[in-house]
């Protein structure tokens, strides 16, 4: 599928891009280019030392930032695939410098829709968050607005070939900025503060993550939003895997979290099909029916929602013990 092809992947040097660009390796031997596109010289120096040019020929490291359009249309310069994995995603950042994160997540978005039309890329598939599901938060509603902004594109392509799509996941496991490694870091105190015991959040792997790219580029056909069936975790179900003895104190909800994540609302239910393995929420001037057709999906029911809260696959504590163990063999439970 990607032997021959050159790929970009902005946010290039964070955890997805990492695993994607490796398993892409692994998998495809004879893809022709790889481009790197990220803002830190730092974390391509290291993501350099890590994969080595001369084990992997194919890569190249193209420092740049998605709010600069010129630095992006230069960079998808004979670009064939494009993945978009570039965003500021910490909530109560984008809380408090609100615009900074529109202008990465919005308007480096459009940059990139617009370079991706103008170099004729042949296929986009745009990262997305639970939290763009009936958002609260200021980096859900950008995320949600980057969704529908890929989506739209696929009306004003013209007679170029582009297709965009989105999938959209829960919280990575052991990912920067998730749950675990910040109760891994608390667990000498003693003492690990909870939200609100009631809380959950989906969960997926990051090499679940990568599989459902891969996925998306050999079956997208333009304007779907992916969602995985995937488990959810209760918060003191975490804090009790990673440290039993630890004392658990109950701090409040942070400004812009939801006791529960969404990832289809209710409203979305009208558009949405099952694919199996995942849902995909279509645009509004789709033929539903045609697509289920096409692809053997099946419509859900009306005012069908999917959050973690009600979902029917939760992960027990031992079942989040072994994963940790699995994924990040540094905690050392």
């Amino acid at each position: 599928m990607l032997n021959g092809k050159s790929i970009l992947i902005t946010g290039a040097t964070g955890s997805f891009g990492k695993a994607f660009v490796d398993t892409v390796f692994k998998r495809y031997p004879d893809v022709r280019r790889v481009v790197v596109f990220s803002r830190d010289e730092l974390k391509q120096f290291e993501m350099s030392q890590r994969f080595g040019e001369r084990a992997f020929p194919a890569i190249r490291y193209f420092l740049g930032d998605v709010r600069d359009a010129p630095r992006v249309r230069r960079a998808l310069e004979g670009v064939d695939i494009v993945i978009h994995a570039a965003a500021l995603k910490q909530v109560p950042a984008a809380e408090y410098n609100p615009f900074e994160c529109i202008k990465t997540n919005i308007l480096g978005a459009q940059n990139l829709i617009e370079g991706c039309m103008d170099n004729e890329v042949e296929q986009v598939v745009a990262l997305s968050t639970d939290k763009a599901a009936a958002p609260i938060n200021l980096y859900g509603a950008t995320k949600l607005c980057s969704d529908k902004l890929f989506i739209a594109a696929n009306n004003i392509r013209g007679k170029r070939n582009t297709r965009y799509s989105v999938v959209r996941y829960g919280n990575v496991m052991g990912s920067r900025g998730s749950v675990i490694p910040f109760f891994l870091d608390k667990r000498g105190s003693g003492v690990l503060p909870i939200t609100d015991p009631q809380m959950t959040r989906f969960n997926i792997s990051l090499q679940d993550g990568v599989e459902m790219v891969l996925w998306a580029l050999q079956n997208a056909q333009g304007g779907e939003i992916y969602v995985p069936k995937i488990p959810s975790y209760r918060i003191t179900d975490v804090a009790m895997a990673v440290a039993p003895d630890c004392r658990q104190d109950i701090v409040g909800v942070r400004p812009g979290e939801k006791i529960h994540e969404e990832m289809i609302t209710a409203g979305d239910s009208y558009q949405t099909v099952d694919l199996g393995a995942y849902y995909a929420i279509l645009p509004a001037s789709s033929d539903i029916d045609q697509y289920c057709r096409t692809t053997k999906a099946s419509r859900v029911p009306p005012g069908f929602a999917y959050d973690s809260g009600s979902n029917t696959d939760f992960l027990s504590v031992e079942q989040l013990r072994d994963l940790i163990r699995t994924h990040m063999p540094e905690a050392r439970l």
